[in-house]
């Protein structure tokens, strides 16, 4: 029993891949990897996140304005992944908290950073 107390300590002083952080969701997979690429100090709008998604899905015949089925998926996954640290939400180009109830256009930044804008 003590076997498995230490292994679970273990895992929890690993640091997590985005595979781990994302849960297996494509769609955060895909957020994370979006942030990761932007310069210090940058952020993207859950719109950029959809169509980056939607790009790398695209079949031939889909519409241009397919990214929107995934949109609401973006929202979801941006939120839980505030909600665990991993980014930040930005509104006005201040910090929102992810607990609380929140209105308007938003964009998506690296965790702690509050000065994105763009």
């Amino acid at each position: 029993m003590s076997a498995k107390k230490h292994s679970a300590g273990s895992e929890s002083e690993a640091p997590e891949g985005p595979a781990e952080i994302a849960g297996g969701d494509p769609v955060a997979r895909a957020i994370l990897d979006l942030i990761e690429t932007l310069a210090p100090g940058r952020s993207i709008s859950p719109v950029a996140a959809a169509r980056a998604f939607a790009r790398d899905r695209a079949r031939p015949g889909d519409p241009s304005d397919a990214w929107r089925r995934y949109l609401p998926a973006v929202r979801q996954q941006a939120l839980s992944l505030a909600r665990r640290g991993r980014l930040t939400i930005l509104r006005k180009g201040k910090p929102v908290d992810p607990h609380a109830p929140f209105k308007g256009v938003v964009r998506l930044a690296r965790a702690g950073e509050n000065n994105a804008c763009g």
